[in-house]
Parts: C-alpha cells; sequence; structure tokens
C-alpha cells in the first residue's frame, strides 16, 4: 500500500512539473499564431480600390474594408504603399503580413502564396471611346462569362477579336490584364501602362483604341467628370487568369492568420459591409457569391 502511494505521488508531482513546463510553451505558441498587430502593404495607387490622397494618407475601398477587417480580428493594422511589381516579393521576404490590393487568385499565383478566401468578385471588361468602331462591334454585354465555359467564352473572345482586329488595347504592365490579353485575344496589339491613370489618359485621348480592366474600375473612371465620351463594351470575363476573384494575399504557412481574415470576411458578407463600402466607392455591388 506505501509503495502504490509513494508511485502515485511521484506520478502527480512529476506531472505538475511537466504541466509548468508546457504551459509556457503552449502560451508562446498562441502568442505567434496569434498576431496582435498586422503589417498590410497596398499599391495606392490603383482607384478606386486604393489610391494616395494629396495629403500622403491612403483612401479607397480596399483601405476601408481593411480598417473594418482588421476591427474585427481586434488588431492593429499598419497600411503601407509599395509597388505592385515588388509587393509579393516584400511580402514573402517577411517585409509585410498581408497583401490588400485587388489581388486576383489565380493558379500563378497561388504558387508563391496563399489566400483568404475573397471579398471582392472579379471580371475583366472592355472601355472604348463613344461612337468609335470598337463601341458599334461590341455594345455592352452586362452578361458575366466564366472562362471554365469553353463553348461561351469562346464565341464572346471571338467577338472581342473581331471588333480588335488591327486596335491598340491598353493594359496594366503588373496584374493579369496583360496576361488576359496575350493568353485570349491573339492577334491584339497590346500597349503597357504602369498605372490605370495613364492607361485611361491615353484612352481618352485617342492613342490607344481599347483598355481592358476590372469592371468596377472601368465604370468609375467612366462615371467621373469629363469623362463622359468613355463607354464600356463587351461582357465581363472571369476566371481562367482572371482568377476567382480578389483575396487577402498571405504567407504560405499562415494558417492562423488565414483563418482570421477569412473569418473577418465573412461577417462583413453577412452583414452587408461589403456591399455597403462597394456601392459607394463603385456604384455596384462586388461582394463575391459563396
Amino acid at each position: 500500500m506505501k509503495s502504490w502511494m509513494k508511485y502515485h505521488s511521484l506520478t502527480v508531482v512529476l506531472s505538475i512539473v511537466s504541466a509548468s513546463f508546457v504551459a509556457p510553451s503552449l502560451a508562446q505558441a498562441d502568442t505567434q499564431t496569434a498576431p496582435k498587430e498586422v503589417r498590410i502593404v497596398t499599391e495606392g495607387g490603383f482607384l478606386p480600390w486604393n489610391y494616395t490622397k494629396a495629403d500622403g494618407t491612403l483612401a479607397g475601398f480596399e483601405i476601408d474594408l481593411a480598417h473594418n477587417l482588421c476591427d474585427r480580428m481586434h488588431v492593429k493594422c499598419t497600411i503601407t504603399a509599395q509597388s505592385l511589381e515588388s509587393i509579393i516579393p516584400a511580402l514573402n521576404a517577411g517585409k509585410y503580413d498581408a497583401i490588400i490590393d485587388d489581388l486576383a487568385v489565380t493558379p500563378k499565383r497561388e504558387e508563391a502564396i496563399a489566400f483568404s478566401i475573397p471579398y471582392a468578385s472579379l471580371c475583366y471588361t472592355f472601355g472604348t471611346l463613344k461612337g468609335s468602331d470598337i463601341a458599334k462591334k461590341l455594345p455592352v454585354d452586362n452578361r458575366k462569362i466564366s472562362m471554365n465555359d469553353e463553348s461561351a467564352s469562346k464565341k464572346a473572345l471571338e467577338q472581342v477579336s473581331v471588333a480588335l482586329a488591327g486596335k491598340v488595347l491598353g493594359t496594366l504592365s503588373a496584374g493579369t490584364s496583360v496576361e488576359f490579353a496575350k493568353t485570349y485575344l491573339k492577334g491584339v496589339s497590346v500597349q503597357q501602362y504602369k498605372s490605370p491613370e495613364a492607361r485611361d489618359l491615353d484612352l481618352l485621348a485617342g492613342r490607344v483604341d481599347a483598355v481592358v480592366g476590372s469592371q468596377d474600375s472601368l465604370m468609375g473612371t467612366a462615371a467621373k467628370r469629363g469623362n463622359e465620351n468613355m463607354v464600356l463594351a463587351g461582357a465581363c470575363f472571369e476566371g481562367g487568369v482572371v482568377g476567382h476573384g480578389s483575396a487577402v494575399g498571405l504567407r504560405k504557412g499562415a494558417a492562423q492568420l488565414k483563418a482570421m481574415f477569412d473569418q473577418a470576411i465573412r461577417a462583413a458578407k453577412a452583414d452587408g459591409t461589403i456591399k455597403r463600402l462597394s456601392e459607394q466607392t463603385f456604384h455596384m455591388d462586388v461582394t463575391p457569391t459563396p
């Protein structure tokens, strides 16, 4: 009986000692996986998603949404602007924790980084000048066409190619619009730009015949005072190289941070925050469908 009691007492002591060592390591792990501060990077020059105001502060749909998501996650967030070309390398180098920059979820990008669930739908359409040959051959079409629908996408892209034959198409040099043009629009001359403002300015000045970009962005440009001569053209294409919506870019392995963003985005969708913010910015709802 005494020997059993000695054994039992020793077991209890060892358990207590073990717990005293395990508890701190678990607490440390929680601190590492549930950050209290998140460093977000954006382009700061992609109207109206994100842009830099005259006083140097950042504004736009994604900036408002980022602050809302951070409040939901109960974390302090800092948002910094950096050129799009270097954003993903900077993320993977540990300079930032998350990218919020209308970053489309594409298979190519998924090789380099992880993504949250999408916070905005994304489809590409075209902009041209009112009364132009392109506007006549390619009237605005409110349909969203999935690149996974081979029959529908092939027919719609053939119509685009006919309308753009012999024309110059403006795209952004970084991002997926140039890849969209090169992949699906064979034989079309492509002029690349570093910013949407430069691209759209050349369209309005007649230096390019059409531009390709996200529907919400082009609608925003066409709605600006002085841009009444710009109209949208053709259907809106999603999937394929366009991706499956815009999402928060994260380093691979950041499982806890992904879970936090996913939960916050789901809540922002459910209570109408994304709908409200996007309608006041784009005059349309970009909330992604489930």
